[in-house]
């Protein structure tokens, strides 16, 4: 399989050097030439499976270029086998043909496992083989980070430079990061927003003259495409333990860059069906304004209870936008182009193309506390602040109540105590047995000025080989 870019013009790759690459040279996003399509029949013959193997049946076409069955398999068991519940992605119920994907039972606590945990051990293989050293450079509203590090500190080819906004995470968010030792592993707090963190790493994917040649930036923000490919895996899952492929699905996805629900867009092209995705945000509302007024606006960045979705710049809307455009590269880039300047709009027949499976809506903080304490006192079940945007979307934009309604639960609430107490609930989360001791680790990180020059700067003295 090859990949192209969303701008057209940089070289199609296999997956080996997309993996490693991350943006494109022409500033695209890699997507697959083709994608993969299963038949209902095949579909349903994956009913059953373990998680580890229907992420195989999922993936593999992907990857089979580059990486032998055995070897995959072999990752993909490591992979789940750290997640702390036998279902992987186990199923909540809240109500009638109403539930809740839980994606937080791994190691960090946060739907980021899923793709990290498996993309440490895709860089490993990979740079072993070539016996190559990269630098990872990623940027974090909260949860990719802790996941990055996470699935890649263990990795003898690779240092982590990982960026975030100086005290706009939550605090377990950054101890999850800040905690974790190891010379290769470094904490950037940036002085601005995730999205000025975000434009640091795309400008220097760009232009990696700061590196002096001695190495090259490989990317674990959802601009990887591994990221994405991996995603799409659990929305199969849901399908198949609810009585898919034979009856339709809808999802809700709290999103902020877009990746995780662009893996549901991908999985209903593969042959999942899926009659409806709800794009969920909070006040920082981009998406919500695109999809339910054609209006493509940048504003203001919001800080919001629900920190991993305070972003305004969208990185993975412009795969997209791919599609949307007809795969036409130059269409995107124009537009995107045009977008960095003012607002823009897509032509009517090409906005109601996405309508037909896309809804929206903004939720604000009083709202997401109303719904963790609605959900808590009906079910006594307790949902972070994401997961509640989610579920609130959800309930507002549902087409059709017989078809089940899936929101993807995004991280645990322990990592969002602030957002508990505000609901007004008594319950404090609890952090898991492995993370218990969080609060008493000792913490390194590095607050740098908002100025890409000094992040550079700071990455080309630290990196092992500098």
């Amino acid at each position: 399989m090859r990949y192209i870019s969303t701008r057209g013009e940089a070289p199609a790759l296999g997956f080996e050097d997309v993996l490693l690459t991350g943006l494109a040279t022409d500033g695209g996003l890699y997507v697959p030439e083709s994608l993969p399509h299963f038949s209902l029949e095949e579909i349903r013959s994956w009913r059953g499976l373990p998680y580890a193997e229907l992420a195989y049946k999922v993936m593999y076409p992907f990857v089979e270029d580059a990486i032998p069955a055995d070897d995959f398999r072999k990752m993909l068991d490591e992979t789940y086998s750290v997640f702390t519940h036998k279902a992987v992605a186990p199923l909540v119920q809240l109500d009638t043909n109403e539930w809740v994907m839980e994606l937080f039972r791994g190691p960090t606590l946060a739907f980021k496992d899923f793709a990290l945990q498996l993309l440490g051990r895709l860089l490993d293989y990979v740079l072993e083989k070539r016996n190559q050293h990269v630098v990872i450079m990623g940027a974090t509203s909260g949860d990719t980070g802790s996941a990055a590090i996470e699935g890649c500190r263990r990795c003898e080819h690779v240092d982590i430079f990982i960026l975030h906004p100086h005290q706009r995470v939550s605090e377990v968010q950054r101890r999850q990061m800040t905690t974790v030792q190891g010379d290769n592993i470094h904490n950037i707090a940036v002085k601005g927003n995730f999205d000025d963190c975000q434009r640091m790493v795309k400008e220097s994917f760009g232009n990696q003259s700061f590196l002096g040649g001695k190495t090259q930036l490989a990317a674990v923000n959802s601009i990887n495409w591994a990221r994405i490919m991996a995603q799409i895996v659990y929305y199969f899952q849901a399908s198949l333990a609810l009585g898919g492929p034979d009856r339709s699905m809808a999802f809700s996805v709290p999103t902020g860059n877009f990746g995780d629900i662009f893996a549901g867009y991908l999985a209903k092209k593969m042959g999942l069906p899926i009659s409806q995705l709800v794009i969920a945000t909070n006040r920082n509302d981009i998406l919500h304004r695109f999809m339910s007024g054609n209006k493509y606006e940048q504003h203001q960045l919001e800080h919001t209870l629900s920190p991993s979705m305070d972003i305004m710049v969208s990185s993975n809307f412009e795969r997209l936008l791919f599609d949307l455009h007809g795969r036409d590269g130059a269409a995107v880039k124009d537009l995107l182009e045009r977008a960095a300047k003012g607002p823009v709009s897509i032509e009517d027949y090409r906005w109601k193309h996405a309508r037909k499976l896309f809804d929206s809506d903004a939720v604000d903080d009083k709202t997401t506390c109303d719904t963790i304490r609605e959900i808590y006192e009906q079910n006594e079940y307790l949902l972070d602040p994401h997961t509640a945007i989610g579920v609130r979307a959800a309930r507002n934009c549902r087409r059709d109540s017989a078809v089940p309604m899936i929101t993807l639960g995004t991280a645990h609430p322990a990592k969002f105590p602030d957002a508990i107490a505000e609901s007004g609930l008594s319950v404090k989360p609890q952090l898991p047995a492995h993370m218990a001791d969080l609060f008493e680790r000792e913490e390194r990180y590095t607050v740098l000025d908002n100025n890409v020059s000094e992040v550079q700067g700071f990455i080309a003295k630290h990196w092992k080989n500098a």
